[in-house]
C-alpha cells in the first residue's frame, strides 16, 4: 500500500511539473493577441491640428489626406493624437478616420521616432543657446580665437522665415568682446529632418578690455554678419543647432573679417 502511494504521489508530482512546463513554453491567448494600437488618418484635404480640444485653441499642424497619426479617445468631438515631433494634439473628429491595428501588421503606421521634422510649421517663436569660438584678428596683424557664448531669439514668420535677435560673447582673459545684433533666418528645407539655413543681418561689436589689459583696445565697431548652418530635428520640437558665420567689422575708416563656429540647442513654441 506504501509503494502504491509513492508511486501515485511522483505520478502527480510529474504531471504539475509537466502542466507547468507546457504553461511556462506555450504562450497564452492573450500573450498571442497583442492589444491593437490605435490611430487616425485624415479624410479631408487639410485638418488643422490644434493644442487642445477646441476651435479657440491655436493651430499647431496641419495635417493632409491620408496622412497617419498617433491616435487617442479625446473629448467630444475631438480625438487626441501624437504628433510626428512627438507632441500631444487635438483633431477635429470628423477630419480624421479612427482605425486600429496590431503591432506588425503589414500596414501598421510606424510611431513618432527620435528624430522629426523641424518644428516651424505652427511655431511663433524660439530660442537656442550656442556655444563654440570666436575667431579674431587682433592690433598689429596678429589674430587669437576666443570661447563664445550666443542667445538668440526667433520670431517665427513663416516655416522658411524667421527674424532673430542675438546677443554673443566672446569670453576672453583681457576683457569681453560683446557681439550684437539682428538677422534674417531663411530655412532652406523646412520639412526635412536635417534642415539647412542661411542668415544674414548686423549690429555691432563692443569690445571692453579689462582695466590691466595691454591686448585689446576699448573700440565700437559695426558688424555685418552672414552665415549657415544645419537645424537637426529631435522630439518635443527641441532643435540641434550647428552654425557658421562671417563678420564684417568696420569703422570709418577701417575693417576686418571675424568668425564664429557654435553649436548648441534650440527650442520651438
Amino acid at each position: 500500500m506504501k509503494q502504491v502511494k509513492k508511486v501515485l504521489a511522483r505520478v502527480g508530482l510529474a504531471a504539475l511539473v509537466a502542466i507547468g512546463v507546457c504553461h511556462a513554453v506555450s504562450p497564452t491567448k492573450a500573450a498571442l493577441a497583442a492589444d491593437p494600437e490605435a490611430f487616425a488618418r485624415v479624410v479631408v484635404d487639410e485638418a488643422d491640428v490644434r493644442t487642445g480640444p477646441g476651435v479657440s485653441y491655436r493651430v499647431v499642424y496641419t495635417a493632409h489626406r491620408g496622412e497617419t497619426l498617433d491616435g487617442r479617445p479625446g473629448a467630444g468631438f475631438w480625438l487626441r493624437v501624437i504628433l510626428p515631433d512627438g507632441r500631444v494634439a487635438y483633431a477635429l473628429g470628423d477630419e480624421v478616420q479612427p482605425f486600429a491595428v496590431r503591432p506588425g501588421e503589414a500596414e501598421a503606421p510606424s510611431r513618432p521616432g527620435f528624430f522629426a521634422p523641424p518644428p516651424l510649421t505652427g511655431a511663433r517663436g524660439g530660442l537656442s543657446i550656442i556655444g563654440g569660438a570666436f575667431h579674431t584678428p587682433l592690433v598689429g596683424g596678429t589674430s587669437t580665437t576666443y570661447g563664445y557664448l550666443e542667445a538668440r531669439a526667433s520670431l517665427v514668420l513663416d516655416r522658411t522665415l524667421s527674424l532673430d535677435l542675438f546677443v554673443g560673447d566672446a569670453l576672453t582673459a583681457d576683457g569681453s568682446e560683446l557681439l550684437y545684433g539682428g538677422a534674417v533666418s531663411v530655412y532652406l528645407a523646412p520639412s526635412w529632418v536635417i534642415c539647412p539655413f542661411l542668415d544674414i543681418g548686423g549690429g555691432g561689436l563692443s569690445i571692453l578690455p579689462n582695466s590691466d589689459s595691454f591686448v585689446l583696445q576699448r573700440q565700437d565697431l559695426y558688424a555685418a554678419r552672414a552665415g549657415g548652418g544645419l537645424l537637426i530635428a529631435l522630439r518635443w520640437r527641441i532643435l540641434v543647432r550647428l552654425e557658421a558665420s562671417n563678420l564684417t567689422l568696420f569703422t570709418a575708416d577701417s575693417f576686418r573679417n571675424a568668425q564664429t563656429y557654435a553649436g548648441g540647442l534650440g527650442v520651438y513654441f
